[in-house]
């Protein structure tokens, strides 16, 4: 069959799926935004989108619905053009809805299957807004807005066929009747690349090398932001290196802000927040990478003695299960989408989001005694191969979910 993947940042997602059905045999296509550098070796449509300035005052909660929707005319008319000018028509369309890419390829193809990939059902209340009251108070104009912001996603999966989400907690934030739409499914691990090598090393920019067994406490996220507990953190940090005084701290992330708002007159969260802590800290063994590239990630994760996950009520990252596979003892925040996959003791260990003290001391126990954790680093591989490995159980799953859309 057809499958037309949709997708801005292509392959984002459908970083496996995608080769994996053409593999089979089926036609796969991609329509992605122009500016989107990333290579693929599936063929790919690019169309040009001129994002609008959108004026508050005229838009006022309607801003986000304008800004996505606009970009949602620009892929149908790009699809138009697929359509009349080289006559193709998909049976299959997969596309991620948080952009309003998808949102009128039905006008476009009525009889194509669309499915789409529904991260993030945003609340007013009981996810992400509201959970730090240092930086997101919650109070009732972020409500409104929070909620404002979930119109387009609505209208995706209402006009779609089906949605897919990651995780249970995830397709759990959309509402009842939208999420009886929606299948579970992982976008998985490679447990063949991420796994325990005792042989793995990590040569730092100041020429220090890193090996497995040494003592390495490592944090990861796209951006180093307060979605993602950075700030939690970085105010751990002085009792961990003051009670370890071998200890190496790598942080690995990017200067710029995926979630939330930016700190006033500043691009990224990272000098900020490091400030506060900057003359408690020994700055010869605190590391900041910034962005690394895949295999120095994986050979970090492979180091680590201990890994530090923390998210707000949010989209789980992928990292944080990547760490398990690789065989890090993760120590994660013990929010919903964390526990959905951690259990306290048995594959991992759990704090309080907030609770710096015992951040510090959970940190201080994990890279003094590495030995007592042995059974749950072992636990945390086996929950990720036996649950969310790529190859036998959630790349399957999946092509068998968009086969099923077959006409």
């Amino acid at each position: 069959m057809k499958v037309l993947f949709v997708h801005q940042n292509f392959p984002g997602q459908f970083l496996h799926l995608a080769p994996a059905l053409a593999a089979r045999g089926h036609h796969c296509l991609a329509l992605t935004d122009a500016t989107n550098p990333r290579a693929s070796d599936i063929p790919v449509a690019k169309y040009t989108h001129t994002a609008q300035k959108v004026d508050p005052a005229q838009t006022r909660l309607g801003r986000n619905y304008t800004t996505m929707s606009d970009r949602g005319v620009t892929v149908a008319r790009a699809a138009l053009q697929l359509r009349d000018a080289q006559g193709y028509t998909p049976d299959v369309i997969f596309g991620h809805s948080g952009w309003g890419e998808t949102l009128f390829l039905k006008e476009v193809w009525p009889d194509a299957k669309l499915i789409v990939y529904a991260e993030f059902y945003y609340k007013g209340r009981g996810a992400d807004v509201g959970f730090d009251p240092e930086f997101s108070p919650g109070h009732f104009d972020q409500v409104m807005i929070a909620q404002g912001r979930t119109t387009h996603l609505g209208q995706a999966l209402t006009h779609a066929d089906a949605g897919l989400s990651p995780t249970l907690w995830q397709a759990g934030t959309y509402p009842a009747p939208l999420r009886r739409m929606i299948e579970v499914i992982f976008d998985g691990v490679d447990t063949a690349v991420l796994k325990p090598d005792a042989s793995a090393s990590l040569t730092l920019p100041d020429g220090k090398v890193l090996r497995a067994g040494d003592e390495v406490l490592t944090f990861v996220n796209r951006n180093l932001e307060p979605y993602r507990g950075y700030h939690i953190f970085m105010r751990a940090l002085p009792a961990v290196l003051a009670a370890r005084p071998q200890a190496q701290v790598v942080i690995v992330g990017g200067d710029g802000v995926s979630y939330g708002n930016a700190p006033a007159g500043k691009t990224g969260w990272k000098d900020t927040i490091l400030d506060e802590v900057r003359d408690q800290i020994d700055p010869a063994r605190v590391h900041f990478l910034g962005k690394v590239p895949y295999a120095a990630f994986v050979a970090l994760m492979q180091i680590a003695r201990a890994h530090a996950y923390l998210t707000y009520p949010f989209v789980l990252s992928w990292s944080m299960v990547e760490a398990m596979a690789a065989g890090a003892l993760v120590i994660g925040s013990r929010t919903a989408p964390v526990e959905e996959i951690i259990r306290h003791g048995d594959n991992g260990l759990l704090v309080d989001f907030f609770n710096v003290n015992a951040w510090s001391e959970t940190l201080i126990a994990a890279l003094a005694h590495p030995e007592r954790y042995a059974d749950i680093r072992t636990a945390a591989r086996q929950t990720v191969v036996d649950t969310y490995d790529l190859r036998s159980i959630c790349l399957p799953r999946m092509i068998a979910y968009v086969e099923s859309f077959a006409p």
